[in-house]
């Protein structure tokens, strides 16, 4: 309910519309939640395997009911978005979206060095996530769901320095969509994984 508020479950479809997964790939939805994003991605692609990931087991609960009530198998497994359980090059697609702005200091740059090493070679990684200013972010309607603080640590050159810094290529921004009843926004980010000469992983 509160994400269809925020206008997330909008944004989110174009991730859908962009992601570039192929049949017999592998995909991650970090930060998954109550599962809406991974049961899409594996009704859009059902050859790919999907595993989504969040540390709350009530609501792997409620994406496990979701996927089956949809008739498609998700694995949704507890994690950590700062310590991923997975082996190094296993994915080749990574989504994180709209959770960014939850993480605290060094746990922001932890994440995505290990994105950048669950990331296949040039593998795609996609973030998304509320990107608002400073007289926005204090807007009462959105400091009900969101601390202002966090979000000014949500800067487009601020994501784009951690994600170059924790070892992808190619980052950029690729978009921007109004989200929040219109009072905020939100920052479509996308970058690829170093090629295997290229890394130590």
């Amino acid at each position: 309910m509160i994400a269809k508020l925020l206008g997330a479950d909008q944004a989110r479809q174009t991730l859908l519309d962009q992601a570039p997964l192929q049949p017999g790939g592998r995909a991650l939805d970090i930060g998954c939640g109550t599962g809406t994003f991974a049961v899409a991605l594996k009704q859009r692609h059902p050859s790919v395997e999907i595993v989504g990931v969040d540390p709350d087991e009530r609501a792997l609960a409620r994406a496990k009911r979701k996927a089956e009530r949809a008739r498609v198998e998700v694995r949704f497994q507890r994690g950590f978005a700062d310590s991923l359980q997975y082996p190094a090059a296993t994915f080749d697609v990574v989504f994180l979206s709209f959770m960014f702005h939850h993480l605290e200091g060094n746990n922001r740059e932890k994440t995505l060095r290990e994105v950048s090493r669950v990331l296949k070679p040039r593998g795609v990684f996609y973030l998304l996530d509320f990107e608002v200013s400073d007289p926005e972010s204090h807007h009462g309607l959105f400091s009900l769901f969101h601390s202002s603080e966090r979000l000014r640590d949500n800067s487009e050159s601020q994501i784009l320095t951690l994600m170059a810094s924790a070892g992808f290529s190619d980052v950029k921004k690729t978009g921007t969509r109004t989200v929040l009843l219109r009072l905020g926004r939100a920052g479509y980010y996308r970058a690829s994984g170093l090629s295997s000469g290229t890394t130590d992983r």
